[in-house]
């Protein structure tokens, strides 16, 4: 019962964190983006290219895309991935559909398109890039080429955030056909803009996935080697027992070390001053982790 119910809290978390990182992408694109009338990437960018050429509800375009490209990536990344997705296409297109009538035209006349579509992009960028970021980090995804991008991030070690970017710069690129009444240099600078804006998501999903997936090696000299070492693994984190010698003391003693994510630190820390606050200890950055607890090794 205990198991179940933390399974149950854990969905709960995980749920929540996702809708908070789709909430944090959609008011990029209805706080900034379509606005200023730009265009990023992904299935939103092409919502936002349809919604500028016939006036169709970007929601609704979000929503019938992504349920193609979800069905696809139902047989690649399996059932769980798929009813995160699910949960994630539907939130995204209620929050863009709301969003716009809850948010007071005022306040983005002023924020938003007040201060220049340059700001506009850039900010765009940095919301859109770390709700897509938020919801990699509980193994969901904001829809369209994130799918895609996770698709191939399954069999190869590349980059998310390169692969969003290589396909957002054709998506971009795309509104130069766009039949409007503007001047071929106001084209142009839109395109320019959404590059702008597509580098500034992407730079975003990568610093914060990388900043979830950080770890840190630890080398922990104590005489309460034994104790700390029995607390540190109480967190599903194994401890490796190295013999030494100080060779100023001339005396053999035990090292640990210790691989955590940089988030799980602080717990090492506390346990280490609680038992032993004389411990002497070494912390440095790790490249990669691969391997039980870690990341997986890809071809």
């Amino acid at each position: 019962m205990e198991a179940k119910t933390k399974r149950v809290l854990t969905a709960v978390k995980e749920y929540t964190i996702i809708a908070f990182g789709l909430l944090l992408y959609t008011l990029g694109w209805v706080f900034f983006l379509i606005p200023n009338g730009l265009v990023g990437g992904g299935v939103t960018g092409i919502a936002a290219i349809i919604y500028y050429i016939t006036g169709f509800p970007v929601s609704y375009s979000f929503f019938l895309i992504n349920g193609v490209l979800l069905a696809i990536a139902l047989k690649i990344l399996g059932k769980a991935f798929g009813l995160k997705t699910v949960f994630a296409i539907i939130i995204g297109t209620i929050f863009l559909k709301i969003l716009p009538d809850v948010i007071p035209y005022e306040i983005i006349a002023d924020i938003a398109i007040g201060n220049g579509k340059m700001l506009s992009a850039i900010m765009g960028g940095a919301f859109a890039g770390a709700g897509i970021a938020i919801t990699f980090t509980q193994g969901g995804s904001s829809g369209g080429t994130d799918i895609i991008a996770l698709m191939i991030n399954k069999y190869r070690n590349i980059s998310p955030g390169r692969l969003i970017l290589m396909m957002d710069i054709i998506i971009v690129a795309s509104s130069l056909f766009i039949p409007t009444q503007e001047s071929v240099g106001h084209r142009v600078a839109i395109v320019i803009y959404g590059y702008i804006l597509i580098s500034v998501t992407s730079y975003t999903v990568d610093l914060v996935i990388s900043g979830a997936r950080q770890s840190i090696q630890m080398f922990i000299f104590s005489r309460n080697h034994d104790a700390i070492a029995e607390k540190i693994t109480s967190i599903g984190r194994g401890v490796t027992v190295i013999n030494a010698m100080g060779w100023f003391t001339k005396q053999e003693g035990k090292v640990l070390m210790v691989i955590v994510r940089r988030t799980e630190s602080n717990f090492v820390f506390k346990v280490i001053r609680e038992i032993d606050k004389n411990a002497f200890i070494s912390v440095g950055n790790v490249m990669g982790v691969y391997g039980q607890g870690f990341d997986t090794i890809k071809k």
